[in-house]
């Protein structure tokens, strides 16, 4: 059995309006990456009016959007469906980006063991914006799972795994990610805010992040980050799964001595260690 599927839709675009200021910055570029950035694993194929909507942008300007992106090979053209699906140009450019993480050889075998041991699923992530994003997984022999897959999406605001990198990013950055955390629904922010707030107390006392039952109900989990090196940012490695067979105790007293050991090792052998 599986759980904790996600719609994807947890990144979304940066208000372009935020940056227009900046003379460096090229609008049409970033409009032409938002439109490929619609494209998830749980949507394969969109349309013009679908992306339109994602990204709040004109129909027209999707419409020349994606002809570009076509003619260059990141979008390819469903015929049958007047849709688009991604093209090759843009799977080459994610593949030789994992290619290049060489942190993914290493840290697999340490996330398999702690997987097993836990009964749990152990991911590698790495943010994304207003998310993280799975670039690893693990998973124990157990049917009972939580159902992401390479390249699956969660929010950095309520999950395990987006407060620990919230813990060790610099502050700036911080600071920015609430701010649009904030400008996205400032309902649910006064929660949002203070939740955060205490994931970055927790790290200080048990080093790492956890969220029961606050990112999805049925869903346990506990997260620590590291420092990848090459001058990368913080990437995080998780630990979790369905809330009545993964304990808030367990986890604690169990798990997060095992993750926190993973987590060294993994320094130790990139030589990223403080």
């Amino acid at each position: 059995m599986a759980i904790a599927k996600t719609s994807g839709r947890n990144n979304p675009p940066v208000k372009i309006s935020r940056i227009k200021e900046d003379r460096h910055f090229v609008t049409a570029l970033a409009r032409g990456l938002d439109v490929l950035d619609c494209f998830r694993s749980s949507d394969r194929v969109l349309g013009n009016q679908e992306i339109a909507a994602a990204c709040k942008l004109p129909k027209s300007t999707v419409s020349r959007l994606a002809y570009t992106l076509t003619k260059l090979g990141y979008l390819v053209s469903v015929e049958e469906s007047a849709k688009y699906r991604l093209g090759n140009a843009t799977l080459s450019l994610g593949m030789a980006a994992l290619a290049r993480l060489d942190v993914r050889k290493l840290a697999h075998p340490l996330m398999q063991q702690l997987a097993d041991f836990s009964k749990a699923t152990v991911a590698l992530g790495s943010h994304d914006r207003l998310a993280m994003i799975y670039i690893d997984v693990a998973r124990s022999s157990t049917p009972l799972t939580v159902a992401l897959d390479l390249g699956a999406r969660i929010p950095v605001a309520t999950t395990a795994m987006g407060r620990a990198y919230l813990a060790c990013c610099p502050e700036r950055e911080r600071d920015d990610i609430m701010a649009q955390l904030r400008t996205l629904d400032k309902a649910a922010w006064p929660g949002i805010r203070a939740g955060i707030e205490k994931s970055l107390r927790e790290y200080r006392e048990l080093g790492c992040s956890t969220s029961f039952g606050e990112w999805q109900k049925e869903v346990n989990s506990i997260g620590v980050a590291f420092n990848p090196g090459g001058g990368r940012p913080p990437m995080v490695i998780n630990c979790g799964g369905p809330a009545f067979t993964l304990k808030r105790e367990f986890l604690l007293q169990a798990a997060r001595p095992k993750l926190i050991a993973l987590v060294q090792q993994l320094e130790a052998a990139l030589g990223t260690a403080a």
